[in-house]
């Protein structure tokens, strides 16, 4: 009579639970020292208890495949870093040529090319947004133009201020060349001129 299927589930029992616990650990030790053994492998089993208590095994010893394990963990997991980084870039790559190819063909719709597989509503679509298009560049136009007749304006009120000042020191200037040009022909008082505004003092004994 062969053995029954046991379900694979927590054994409530708890002397059941132990007993099973001990027989499955010596198996499982058992296994894992023969498979070591047999195939030259590198092996190491850590088991804990409910309790808390440790059983292990390890061929050749545990703290050397526990650094292989962890240098062999950073190795896999950069790597899956690198391909999930690749992966990223493949599908922004894809959205990318993909928006590329929707510029081309909106571009060469304004352009007036390639009309002939579009609908009758994507052409009044394209003709609405050309529309406000231009509007927008005679908006933009008109207000340059503006910006470069204040501009002007401003430059001309400018140069017309320094005219002015300009002008003023032309007069101020013109006026006292005038009155150095007088000064200069005046004629020199004779000695009877000096002597009737300057008559001589007399001393008297």
């Amino acid at each position: 009579m062969g053995r029954g299927k046991i379900t694979i589930k927590r054994i409530d029992n708890t002397n059941a639970r132990h007993v099973t616990f001990s027989k499955r650990r010596n198996g499982l030790l058992k296994k894992a020292k023969e498979l070591s053994i047999l195939c030259d492998a590198e092996i190491g089993v850590i088991v804990f208890s409910s309790t808390g208590r440790l059983y292990n095994y390890a061929n050749p010893n545990m703290g050397s495949i526990v650094d292989r394990y962890k240098t062999v963990k950073e190795g896999h997991s950069e790597l899956l870093n690198s391909e999930k980084e690749a992966k990223f870039w493949q599908v922004e790559v894809g959205g990318l040529m993909q928006s590329m190819q929707c510029m081309n063909e909106t571009y060469s719709h304004f352009m007036g090319k390639e009309l002939s597989t579009i609908s009758m509503k994507e052409l009044q679509d394209l003709e609405n947004e050309l529309e406000m298009s231009m509007k927008s560049i005679r908006i933009r136009k008109d207000q340059i133009m503006k910006e470069k007749i204040e501009a002007l304006n401003s430059k001309g009120n400018l140069i017309q201020q320094e005219n002015m000042e300009l002008q003023k020191e032309a007069s101020f200037i013109s006026g006292e060349n005038s009155l150095l040009r007088q000064n200069m022909h005046m004629p020199e008082p004779d000695f009877l001129t000096l002597q009737l505004f300057n008559p001589p003092s007399t001393s008297y004994q």
